[in-house]
């Protein structure tokens, strides 16, 4: 099964790379020394912190909004998928055959999140965006906030021991229902990792089991989308390929940083990563209220 996951990804990732440089030439595009060297600067920070779960997307649009670095806003979306589809399938692949996950369990989960994700596109679109943001961004709060509760030992309710490497019956049957659901979320703007990394916790896995899992789901979504901004010519190629550089860079060094870390500094990145997207879910929902008005 990890020969095939490698093979796909690896595949996934040069053909979208040929599609990519193939579009640089048809724009008749030259990125400049000065433009490879600012990419790969962003393309390091913002899939470092990707890697830990951060996500890339929030701090790569903050970027480029503080140092308007697009010329034509319309293009982020395009731009945010194409330039961190390969350094996530990196992430995937460095998770995939280094973090043991019972292959049953990684791929129930992942399929189940590119289903949502598919069903989402076409359903969640139509129901309030900033309400489900506001309900994940508290639900987020409370997980933390209950998380840290019973790291620091002041509850011994939740969770169990957190070393399983898989899960079976009602666990596994949560496990594929909740990310499903997360899968149909990313239509509405919710991240699908630190609700993952929560959900693994709490059903038992070791925490770093929520990484191949994450990891690899996005990266099983992201091409697809990546190739159609593609086509449609919905992305900005200034630095690009400095960003996809400098991201499969900052991917090798936060996934060592992540594999050295021990059991209970890992859930606490989990409780900080879930704040961080609280955090940022609530600001989401905030700017589209005052949009609106």
């Amino acid at each position: 099964m990890v020969i095939a996951i490698v093979s796909f990804l690896t595949l996934s990732s040069v053909g979208l790379f040929g599609l990519l440089w193939h579009g640089a030439r048809q724009q008749q595009h030259q990125t400049t020394g000065r433009e490879f060297g600012a990419g790969m600067a962003i393309g390091a920070v913002t899939d470092f912190l990707d890697t830990l779960g951060i996500g890339s997307f929030v701090t790569t649009t903050a970027i480029f909004q503080a140092s308007h670095y697009l010329k034509d806003e319309r293009k982020l979306p395009g731009t945010l998928n194409t330039v961190h589809a390969i350094p996530t399938a990196v992430e995937a692949l460095f998770f995939v055959t280094t973090v043991n996950v019972e292959p049953w369990t990684l791929i129930s989960l992942v399929v189940a999140a590119a289903v949502g994700a598919v069903i989402g596109s076409e359903v969640m679109v139509k129901l309030n965006q900033r309400r489900i943001q506001l309900i994940m961004a508290v639900a987020l709060i409370v997980t933390a906030l209950m998380m840290a509760a019973k790291l620091l030992g002041w509850i011994s309710l939740l969770g169990i021991a957190n070393h399983a490497t898989g899960l079976r019956g009602w666990p596994l049957a949560i496990g594929i229902g909740g990310n499903f659901i997360l899968g149909l979320l990313m239509a509405a703007g919710v991240g699908l990792y630190a609700p993952c990394m929560v959900m693994v916790y709490f059903l038992g896995l070791t925490p770093i089991a929520a990484f191949p899992i994450m990891m690899l789901s996005c990266a099983l979504l992201m091409p697809s989308s990546a190739v159609n901004f593609i086509r449609r010519d919905r992305v900005d190629y200034r630095g690009l390929f400095g960003i996809i550089v400098g991201g499969m860079v900052g991917v090798v060094i936060a996934a060592t940083v992540v594999k050295s870390l021990s059991l209970t500094a890992l859930s606490w990145l989990i409780v900080i990563v879930s704040l961080w997207t609280a955090r940022s879910l609530w600001r989401a929902a905030v700017r589209q209220k005052h949009q609106m008005v």
